[in-house]
């Protein structure tokens, strides 16, 4: 009798072999072919869930989307507005194997987004799902006329630590990123934000 497999659990395991594959080789690591035998299978292990590479990609940056999703519904439990704009900002840190991970397959694809329109499509619904999550952070901290402009601000920093990140892990440690985020933190409240 065939060992069952939760199709879930293939699929998000699929994704995080693709996740892999691009961040260490890029777009060109991310063929049907090569994501099998990363998992040790034959091709029919990936494409009994996708049909292509196209569909594998787009499964991959849909989990980005996801991502965003509970991050949203894990700050709507948090009263205190400094410690929702903490958890926040905390969520865009690369700060485990698995979001360095990520980043560097997100850096990897950034550069094919003319080649593959699937790219540019998510790319166009990315960054206001992360605009997003950075307004939900700064909710009651900033009147609304500055918001636009501070989360402008903000995103600028967890971009820039986050890019910092990926081209010298070995000086941006958790740690050292963690110290980064509290003095930010620090700056944004001597800076006494208005409450809006």
């Amino acid at each position: 009798m065939p060992r069952y497999v939760d199709p879930e659990e293939r699929v998000r395991d699929i994704v995080a072999a693709s996740w892999q594959a691009l961040s260490e080789g890029g777009l060109a690591e991310l063929t049907l072919r090569k994501i099998a035998q990363r998992m040790g299978g034959s091709i029919t292990l990936i494409t009994h869930y996708f049909a292509n590479r196209e569909a594998l990609l787009d499964a991959v940056l849909k989990y980005t989307l996801a991502d965003a999703d509970d991050i949203h519904e894990e700050l709507d439990r948090i009263e205190d507005p400094w410690e929702r704009l903490r958890v926040a900002l905390e969520w865009f840190l690369p700060d485990t194997e698995e979001t360095l991970t990520e980043e560097r397959a997100r850096v990897a694809l950034l550069t094919h987004q003319g080649a593959e329109p699937v790219i540019r499509q998510h790319l166009e619904r990315t960054e206001p799902a992360m605009r997003s999550v950075l307004r939900r952070g700064l909710d009651g901290l900033v009147p609304a006329g500055e918001l636009d402009g501070t989360v402008d601000m903000v995103r600028v920093w967890v971009s820039g630590i986050a890019l910092s990140v990926v081209e010298h892990p070995e000086i941006w440690t958790p740690e050292r990123q963690h110290a980064a985020l509290k003095r930010f933190l620090a700056m944004l409240s001597s800076a006494q934000l208005p409450a809006g």
